[in-house]
């Protein structure tokens, strides 16, 4: 099992380098980097002060959804407000559901670029909102201290007994299963003229909201699927 952090544009290669530390102070070595602007780099090396072997086994992907694959919960850490609600957690709350949901499957937590944060697509693809509390009148975190605040309260929740793991009959659904399937319902809608491609407004994003609330199962997604294809063959009985 694993707790993954996950580093989306990141601009500053020091910036990388003071998570690796901030993570290998709270015993976590699992780092993705999603098109970092500068890695590797001797300034990320320089911040990691002793990390380097997190730095050295990090992951370089191209996409947030490559980094996601194999995950059953993701967390998206944001301070900005959204258009559309999302789930949202505290540090504590976050680290302790982390810890739980890792007891089935790897789990990740997302930081977005120093300047903007993540943007709505990539949240799209996260389960909660991950939100600090800080100073209303200096808000402003740096990187590698919001993942600090993050790895501490992983740290603590990792010492405290959550209680048995609830077993279920199937595996919880990764982030690429999910994305089949969510590919899968948008064309099926698109077929049937439930959605309107020239105007979609944020039907798909609140879907997304569903269902990373209702949480299905391998079972359950299999299930939908089924459903999809059933409604896709009745459209076309010759094919």
């Amino acid at each position: 099992m694993s707790i993954r952090i996950v580093l989306v544009g990141t601009t500053h290669p020091g910036n990388i380098g003071a998570v690796a530390r901030a993570m290998k102070n709270m015993g976590l070595d699992e780092l993705a980097l999603v098109k970092p602007k500068h890695f590797p780099h001797k300034d990320a090396t320089a911040r990691a002060s002793g990390a380097v072997g997190v730095l050295k086994n990090a992951l370089v992907v191209a996409s947030l959804r490559e980094a996601l694959t194999d995950c059953v919960y993701v967390a998206g850490a944001s301070a900005r407000p959204r258009t559309i609600e999302w789930p949202s957690m505290g540090p504590r709350e976050c680290a302790q559901r982390l810890q739980l949901e890792n007891e089935v499957g790897s789990v990740a937590a997302v930081f977005g670029p120093e300047k903007s944060g993540l943007h709505n697509d990539d949240l799209d693809l996260c389960h909660t909102l991950l939100t600090i509390p800080t100073d209303p009148d200096f808000s402003s975190l740096n990187l590698a201290m919001a993942v600090q605040v993050l790895c501490y309260e992983l740290r603590v929740a990792g010492t405290v007994d959550a209680g048995p793991v609830v077993e279920s009959e199937a595996s919880p659904a990764t982030a690429a299963e999910m994305e089949h399937f969510y590919t899968h319902l948008e064309q099926v809608m698109t077929d049937i003229k439930f959605l309107d491609t020239d105007n979609p407004r944020y039907l798909m994003r609140r879907l997304r909201r569903l269902f990373n609330r209702a949480r299905p199962d391998k079972n359950e997604v299999n299930i939908l699927r089924g459903l999809l294809t059933a409604v896709d063959r009745t459209r076309k009985p010759n094919q």
